[in-house]
């Protein structure tokens, strides 16, 4: 009898959940036409134009009075957060696996990569190289599981 309840209910649930996923309604939206403007009539000014010209090279002058968009060379920590998730942010390296480049430049600060705390200002070394960058995201990938760090 109880198989018989058992196996009753279970079809039932399934026949609730199959009509529940069949009642959707898949609403299909009309394509957007874009209404045509009128054409306007050229004037004689503007069939005098001349040809767009080739954009010209940039020299030494214009690069250096060019605003230099400057990324953070000190980041203070938030609570919540970690080094993985500091360096994965856009304006610090955009990738989380360059954190061991924050700890290598904040050795003095961080005795634990592991252990940071809200208020702590972090140097961002910007003058990597590719070689610490590759080092870095292996190390990162290598590390293993966390434990207390033992300094390797």
């Amino acid at each position: 009898m109880k198989r018989i309840l058992r196996l009753v209910s279970i079809a039932f649930l399934l026949v609730v959940f199959c009509v529940a996923c069949a009642k959707k309604e898949v609403v299909k939206k009309q394509p957007v036409v874009p209404q045509q403007q009128p054409k306007q009539e050229t004037t004689v000014q503007e069939k005098a134009k001349p040809a767009p010209q080739k954009p010209q090279p940039i020299s030494t002058e214009q690069v250096k009075a060019a605003p230099v968009i400057s990324l953070p060379m000190l980041y203070k920590v938030k609570k919540g957060e970690c080094l993985w998730k500091i360096s994965s942010y856009k304006e610090i390296y955009n990738d989380p696996f360059m954190w061991p480049l924050i700890y290598r430049a904040n050795k003095d600060k961080i005795k634990d990569p592991d252990l940071i705390y809200p208020g702590q200002v972090f140097n961002i070394d910007r003058m990597y190289t590719e070689s610490q960058k590759n080092s870095a995201i292996h190390f990162a990938k290598t590390r293993g599981k966390w434990s207390l760090f033992d300094g390797k």
